[in-house]
């Protein structure tokens, strides 16, 4: 039986990301599947998302990224596969 890895994903969203709730939805969408990390805006236009936790719920929740909340657009989602850095909770940066 293989175990469920735990791993941190770095994500960076692109489209219209900013002013559409796309922190707090992340957020809660992170506490819903048990993942810990951080989301924040970045002055590019880009949404930073660090998200650990079971490969399994990462990538459900990367796929709710390319999508995001009700009014946002998605362009691009870039994830990145690093090692875990033992985030504790999930919090939405300012």
């Amino acid at each position: 039986m293989a175990l469920n890895k735990r791993l941190l994903y770095k994500i960076c969203v692109k489209g219209r990301v900013h002013g559409v709730g796309f922190r707090w939805s992340a957020a809660n969408e992170a506490n819903m599947r048990g993942i810990n990390g951080l989301v924040k805006n970045l002055s590019d236009g880009t949404l930073y998302i660090e998200a650990e936790g079971p490969e399994d719920q990462l990538n459900d929740f990367v796929e709710w990224c390319r999508k995001g909340p009700r009014f946002s657009s998605v362009d691009s989602v870039d994830v990145e596969s690093c090692p875990p850095v033992n985030h504790t909770d999930f919090s939405i940066e300012h």
